[in-house]
């Protein structure tokens, strides 16, 4: 199988989100507990989700694309 750009910049997007999350943890029980958090969780939620989803989009018209032979054709106008 052959190996794609776009999955290096998938998984160090996975791995950024995690250490917010890690770090929004910390946070929330430093400054005053869970409870402070309350309110956020469905922002941060819709936008982890409206992030993945958008990242997934690209990432799937990158393979649509090359596995097509679209990327190959660039700059291959007979136009001179």
């Amino acid at each position: 199988m052959r190996k794609h750009p776009s999955l290096g910049l998938l998984v160090t997007c996975f791995a950024g989100i995690a250490a917010f999350a890690v770090w929004a943890f910390y946070q929330g029980s430093k400054h005053g507990g869970w409870a402070s958090l309350t309110p956020v969780w469905p922002y941060l939620l819709a936008g982890l989700l409206t992030f993945a989803t958008v990242l997934g989009l690209f990432v799937w018209l990158a393979f649509y694309s090359d596995r097509h032979g679209y990327d190959a054709r660039a700059g291959q106008d007979d136009r001179r």
